[in-house]
């Protein structure tokens, strides 16, 4: 999936709540598509399965 956000910061956040939920690559590296706003970041996520319990969200062990 592309994450699209106003800052990469922000879409790091959006990718890494994602990856919490579904077995996840991580992000990218973030770009910019010159004449649009924000910064895109991609993520593959195998989202066949059914989503990951919540102990296994970020920040935990």
């Amino acid at each position: 999936m592309d994450i699209t956000a106003a800052d990469e910061a922000t879409a790091t956040e959006a990718a890494a709540a994602l990856g919490g939920l579904w077995l996840s690559s991580g992000s990218s590296a973030p770009w910019r598509t010159p004449g649009e706003a924000g910064v895109t970041i991609r993520a593959y996520a195998d989202l066949r399965r059914a989503p990951l319990p919540a102990a296994a969200g970020p920040g935990t062990c």
